[in-house]
């Protein structure tokens, strides 16, 4: 993974070249969306790993879904919703807890970040 955004694109623009014979479609749609693949550098570094990946969703949905299935027509509406919710309250013991959660304060805040620093003045991000 590059460190900066920059060298993110010039990776980005390799990769594309390199594959766009092989894979048209695929680095269409890749160089579609470059912008919102590389969103993550504008909040902090140790958020990263937490922002890049879809898992979590994934994998807590895929276990409500099989059990929802099996179960299906055994119960009325609130059943079924008390039953993914113990369902999504027991799944959440396993998950990770979000690095340096202090700087979520940051974010929330509206703190602009670059590259997975704050700026500390907008000037800064203009001069980049």
């Amino acid at each position: 993974m590059a460190e900066t955004r920059d060298e993110a694109h010039k990776a980005f623009d390799r990769t594309v070249k390199r594959f766009e014979a092989k894979y048209p479609r695929a680095m269409e749609c890749l160089a579609k969306d470059r912008e919102e693949l590389l969103a993550f550098y504008d909040y902090p570094a140790e958020h990263w790993v937490h922002i890049r990946t879809t898992n979590p969703i994934e994998s807590t949905f895929a276990t409500v879904r099989l059990r929802s299935k099996r179960s299906r027509n055994c119960g009325s509406r609130a059943t079924t919703l008390a039953m993914v919710f113990k369902l999504l309250q027991s799944a959440q013991k396993s998950w990770k807890r979000i690095k340096v959660f202090n700087k979520l304060e940051l974010v929330v805040n509206n703190v602009q970040f670059q590259d997975g620093e704050p700026l500390t003045d907008q000037s800064d991000r203009t001069a980049a």
